[in-house]
């Protein structure tokens, strides 16, 4: 129901751009309201969604837990020489396509957090505890990327290891809103800033991209550098550091 509309929208205003997205942020939401409101008769602070939980403290949190460990990563892919830099033709600004890539990504993010670390992480938390509801949903959320292009045994581990980031991140600061943000900010870093794949997909790549060398299970090959062992070693470096935090707050 909902790509037909956003389609003539988007042809109307002359910007083409993947509906998609938009029709699974929709399906999300949907489904979250009508379990929320009409089913478990409760807030959207149960999920971490209201108001209250989108404080700009915890976003700005999210949004470097989310891009200093890709950051980092690729720093140090490049560094190694286990990622270069390619010419690619510069048909668009890298300004305009730095915008134009995060009309996908934001709504993509929050679409896959309401899904993963939404509802059904708060149901699951109450459940069996938040261990295995944390665990349950990372495998679910990492188990979905297996039909995305150039997907292996690896790369779904490693998205796998990213849900336990995020789902740290939304109970680490009461919001989704945090989550949401580090899962675009860990994108928008790869795709905006280094011209990486993002789970294989490509974007806009003005005058540069990035190209990962072989072996592949170490810089990420064709699915980007978050599917090598080096992103893995950034994902397991942001939870240590929610792990020491945590620690200090209870002592």
């Amino acid at each position: 129901m909902v790509p037909p509309p956003l389609t003539w929208l988007f042809r109307t205003v002359g910007q083409p751009i993947r509906v998609d997205v938009y029709a699974e942020l929709v399906a999300a939401f949907a489904a979250t309201a009508i379990m929320l409101r009409s089913i478990d008769q409760r807030g959207w602070d149960g999920i971490d969604l209201s108001l209250a939980s989108a404080k700009w403290r915890a976003m700005a949190m999210g949004l470097v837990a989310g891009g200093a460990p890709i950051a980092l990563v690729c720093g140090a892919l490049l560094a190694t020489g286990l990622m270069h830099f390619v010419a690619f033709p510069a048909e668009t600004a890298w300004m305009g396509a730095a915008f134009r890539i995060a009309p996908v990504l934001v709504p993509a993010a929050l679409a896959e957090e309401l899904i993963c670390r939404g509802y059904l992480l708060t149901v699951a938390r109450e459940a069996v505890g938040v261990r295995a509801a944390v665990a349950g949903t990372s495998v679910m959320f990492g188990l979905l990327h297996i039909a995305s292009d150039e997907a292996t045994v690896m790369s779904v581990a490693i998205v796998t290891l990213a849900g336990l980031l995020l789902a740290t991140v939304r109970l680490a600061t009461n919001s989704l809103y945090a989550a949401w943000m580090a899962h675009f900010a860990w994108n928008w870093v790869m795709a905006a800033l280094f011209h990486a794949p993002v789970s294989g997909q490509e974007f806009e790549a003005p005058g540069y991209r990035a190209v990962t060398t072989a072996p592949a299970w170490l810089s990420g090959g064709v699915w980007g550098p978050e599917g090598g062992i080096m992103a893995a070693l950034g994902l397991i470096g942001a939870l240590g550091f929610f792990y020491v935090r945590q620690r200090r707050e209870e002592s």
